[in-house]
């Protein structure tokens, strides 16, 4: 597991404490995204596919510039194209970079029943460990962004790691670096939002996008990965950016309710049992053939008919 110098903060389906933490002192990282300034050139499409050696991936021609029409197994990230019509008549391309978001409260972590197969690091950042993982699929229908994809070959799961290897070295991920018009950024949560912040204003004030905002849902206690949109309030028109995502209620009721009062239960089950064994004493054994009375249960005289041929004696030849 290239985990470097970073320090695990939660582990999918570990009951116990996480080895070390608190030990090493780690800055929130983010990765910013400024849309308004993004020309679609897919350089960081490239740059993530060679930096983490994935296998080649046709493309998928559906009527746009985008290279196929969602992420997959092998394509971790990818260039939404979305043609807006405004209101007055004019076109805009609203282009998306389109990754994982490093939720602070993951719903792949929190779905996942597999030990150590999703971490989450203290700087934010959500790895899957392929050795772990199972193949259940749960962390597709915990991620309100749709990101885990299923690869039917190994039965792994897989998802961009914000290059996490590349990120505990002291480096930035590989998408940043080939970015040539400085829309992706790499820094601490602090200065990045600080930063989209900043865009944002600029837009509202001297662009005329009066709805310009800044993309970091409270709702998943903040991403990792803020985007600087045009009009905050339509997010779903970049290519279907969910206005205000939720963890499934399912999975926060299982971990936060249901399941500590099921372990309650089950500990409450054993002193219950010792004392029904106190007080009523052993259960005395069920009666077996031994113990039944005559012609109930046991086997009778059998006629000769009913008997198998007796191929040790020789046969009658009347």
């Amino acid at each position: 597991m290239p985990t470097g110098t970073l320090q695990i903060r939660a582990i999918s389906a570990h009951s116990g404490s996480v080895p070390g933490l608190g030990v090493q002192r780690e800055e929130e990282v983010c990765k910013y995204i400024d849309v308004t300034t993004c020309i679609g050139c897919k350089a960081c499409e490239v740059a993530c596919a060679e930096w983490n050696d994935m296998p080649f991936q046709p493309t998928a021609f559906d009527n746009t510039y985008q290279t196929m029409p969602a992420t997959t197994w092998s394509y971790w990230n990818l260039i939404k194209f979305n043609e807006h019509q405004r209101n007055d008549g004019t076109l805009m391309w609203l282009m998306r970079k389109d990754q994982c978001m490093h939720c602070e409260d993951p719903g792949c972590l929190r779905a996942c029943p597999a030990d150590g197969a999703i971490v989450q690091y203290t700087n934010g950042i959500v790895d899957f460990q392929q050795e772990h993982c199972i193949g259940c699929q749960y962390c597709v229908s915990g991620c309100p962004f749709d990101i885990p994809k299923f690869n039917s070959a190994t039965k792994k799961m897989y998802k961009c790691t914000l290059c996490s290897d590349r990120v505990g070295q002291g480096l930035e991920p590989a998408c940043i670096k080939s970015c040539p018009t400085g829309c992706l950024k790499f820094g601490t949560k602090t200065d990045m939002r600080a930063l989209a912040d900043a865009r944002a204003r600029q837009l509202r004030e001297h662009s005329g996008f009066a709805n310009a905002g800044v993309y970091d849902p409270p709702s998943v206690g903040g991403t990792h990965v803020v985007y600087v949109l045009h009009d905050l309030t339509q997010p779903e028109l970049y290519g279907g950016l969910p206005a205000k995502p939720t963890i499934p209620a399912t999975y926060t009721v299982w971990k936060r309710a249901a399941k500590p009062i099921g372990l309650l239960l089950a500990l409450l089950a054993a002193p219950v049992a010792f004392f029904h064994y106190i007080t009523e004493g052993p259960k005395p054994p069920s009666p077996g053939p031994g113990n039944q009375g005559p012609g109930f249960g046991a086997p009778g005289p059998s006629s000769p008919d009913s008997q198998g041929p007796n191929f040790g004696e020789p046969r009658d030849p009347r």
